[in-house]
C-alpha cells in the first residue's frame, strides 16, 4: 500500500550552479513551469532567481525553492551568499560545451568553502538535443560524478528528456539524509544539518537566500523573485 503523503511538507532548498550559458534556467522552467525557450530568446540570469515547486516523494510532502545562480564572474560575490542553507545542489553543464564541463572542479571546490560534506549534489549534463555537437561523453560525465560522489543525470530543457529525473533524484536523496531537512528545533539541539548557525549569528532571516516558505506570499507554484 502506498503510503499517504505527510500533512506537514519538508522545505528543501535547492541551488541550480555552472557556467553561464549551460542551460540553468532554462532547467528550472522546464521543471517548474513545463515550457522551454529558445536560446536566441531567453536571457542571462542576473544575480538569483527562484522559482517554489510542491512535489510528493516517497509519501512525503516536499516544499521546494529552487534558487537559479548567475554563472558570470561579476555576479560571483552576489551569488556566493545563497549557498547559506541549501541542501542539494544541482551542478549544470552542456555536453555541447567541453569548456563547461572542465570548470566542474572549480565549482566543486566552491562548494568545499560554502556547503556542508552532506550536501546532496548532482551533475546535469544539459542539451543532450544537441547529440550531433557533443563533446564531452556520457562516460566521461558519470566516471566525473563518481569521483565526486555525486548523482549524474544527462538531460534536455528543450525536449524535457530526464528534466524532472533530475530533480526528482536529488529530492529522493535528501529525503533520504534526514539531518538536511531535521526541524529548526531538532538542529538546535543536536547541531546537525547544513548552513547550522554560528554562535553569536543572527537567525532571523535577514541574509540573502533565506526565505520562510510557510510565508503566504510564496505558496503559489512557480514563485518569483523580485531581485
Amino acid at each position: 500500500m502506498t503510503a499517504q503523503p505527510t500533512s506537514t511538507p519538508i522545505n528543501v532548498k535547492l541551488l541550480l550552479i555552472g557556467n553561464s550559458s549551460v542551460g540553468k534556467s532554462s532547467l528550472l522552467l522546464r521543471f517548474s513551469d513545463e515550457q522551454w525557450l529558445p536560446e536566441d530568446e531567453s536571457s542571462a540570469t542576473i544575480g538569483v532567481d527562484f522559482r517554489v515547486h510542491k512535489m510528493d516523494v516517497n509519501g512525503k510532502k516536499v516544499k521546494l525553492s529552487i534558487w537559479d545562480t548567475a554563472g558570470q564572474e561579476r555576479f560571483r560575490t552576489i551569488t556566493s551568499s545563497y549557498y547559506r542553507g541549501a541542501q542539494g545542489i544541482i551542478l549544470v553543464y552542456d555536453v555541447a560545451n567541453r569548456e563547461s564541463f572542465d570548470a566542474l572542479p572549480r565549482w566543486f571546490s566552491e562548494l568545499e568553502t560554502y556547503v556542508s560534506p552532506a550536501v546532496v549534489k548532482i551533475i546535469v549534463g544539459n542539451k543532450v538535443d544537441k547529440e550531433f555537437s557533443r563533446q564531452v561523453t556520457y562516460s566521461e560525465g558519470q566516471h566525473f560524478a563518481t569521483r565526486m560522489n555525486s548523482l549524474f543525470i544527462e538531460a534536455s530543457a528543450k525536449t524535457a528528456v530526464g528534466v524532472s529525473e533530475a530533480f526528482r533524484e536529488v529530492v529522493m536523496k535528501i529525503i533520504d539524509t534526514p539531518e538536511l531537512w531535521a526541524s529548526a528545533s531538532d538542529k538546535a539541539r543536536t547541531g546537525i544539518g547544513a548552513g547550522a548557525s554560528k554562535p553569536g549569528r543572527s537567525t532571523s532571516g535577514a541574509m540573502p537566500g533565506t526565505i520562510n516558505l510557510d510565508d503566504g506570499q510564496y505558496d503559489a507554484e512557480g514563485g518569483g523573485c523580485s531581485c
